[in-house]
């Protein structure tokens, strides 16, 4: 009896379904140092879900595509959902009343759905955080994740070397200034300037608003003239930053040290007008969001238990290594 007969054996006795065994996809390090291996998958045709704060962002569309890629290779349907946490609360009440295998879900406002990820799971829905800190409400809730306060770190490494031993005063910049992963950053960065003659004077939030997030780039040129290095926390705030500095023609003149990798940053760093990205890795932490979900169900062929988390470590990019 082949593989493949014994895990829809498994999948009948378990569940009264029959999941194809999962493809196998090397495990994509040293990006990952751990890959879940579930022992099957959703039936074809099953709904999965991904659940987002917002589907406009490059990092949003990453994700959205590593969810994508594991949904095509397993034909299944895949719906997203964007926006506020009552949004996403509707989204999920949707996925449970259409029978959905399960999700995944980044929310800065991940406290707030407990009541709605209770109920999926109570309906027998896998669900995993995709980038988001687990409160306390949702504690065992798999993840997958970035090490922000990692990132943040190295962030602020990048910074010190840019800034070659002069004196800094930085201004960062980031979508949502509560959200658990813009504090970590912020904190890695912080704790990494310390006593190197660096000091973040303040971070401006802009609650994912693209216009909001350029205008508070243009505030700070006008109302803030002794900065002389920016960071942006986000993926689109380091376009934003771009755009103001190249209006105001200060391209170069204010060191800027970038998280993510939307075309206009990477231009940027490729130029020398950025010092350097922080760059995670989104689509596959969209894909393997989906794999490690499909192991909460049906088991993991590697682990002697499931996974409860996923860590994808951050890149640096800089001139020397971004791509072109």
């Amino acid at each position: 009896m082949n593989l493949k007969a014994i895990a829809c054996i498994v999948g009948i006795l378990l569940l009264g379904c029959t999941p194809a065994l999962a493809d196998v996809k090397p495990c994509p390090k040293p990006i990952l140092s751990e890959c879940p291996k579930p022992a099957g998958m959703p039936n074809e045709g099953s709904t999965i879900g991904l659940i987002l704060n917002d589907d406009a962002s490059d990092y949003a569309v990453a994700l959205t595509a590593g969810a994508a890629e594991f949904a095509g290779e397993h034909k299944l349907e895949l719906r997203q959902v964007a926006g506020s946490a009552e949004v996403q609360s509707a989204g999920i009440d949707a996925l449970i009343a259409d029978g959905a295998f399960g999700f995944a879900v980044q929310s800065s406002e991940l406290a707030a759905l407990e009541p709605a990820i209770k109920r999926a799971r109570d309906a027998g829905l896998a669900v995993v955080s995709l980038d988001s800190i687990i409160p306390d409400e949702l504690s065992g809730l798999p993840r997958v994740a970035t090490d922000d306060a990692q990132a943040g770190a190295q962030a602020g490494d990048e910074m010190v070397k840019a800034l070659a031993g002069n004196q800094g005063k930085c201004m960062g910049f980031v979508g949502f200034l509560g959200a658990a992963n813009a504090q970590q950053r912020i904190a890695g960065f912080r704790q990494a300037i310390t006593g190197k003659g660096i000091e973040l004077v303040d971070v401006r939030g802009d609650d994912v608003d693209f216009t909001r997030a350029r205008s508070n780039v243009d505030d700070v040129l006008v109302a803030n003239p002794d900065i002389n290095c920016m960071v942006g926390f986000y993926s689109y705030n380091p376009p934003r930053i771009f755009e103001a500095l190249r209006d105001a023609g200060k391209l170069g003149q204010i060191t800027v040290v970038a998280f993510d990798e939307d075309p206009v940053t990477l231009g940027a760093v490729n130029d020398g007008s950025f010092a350097s990205t922080i760059v995670q890795q989104p689509n596959e932490m969209g894909y393997w969001s989906m794999m490690l979900m499909a192991s909460q169900r049906y088991g993991d062929t590697t682990h002697a238990q499931p996974l409860p988390e996923l860590m994808v470590p951050t890149v640096v990019m800089n001139k020397d290594s971004a791509p072109r």
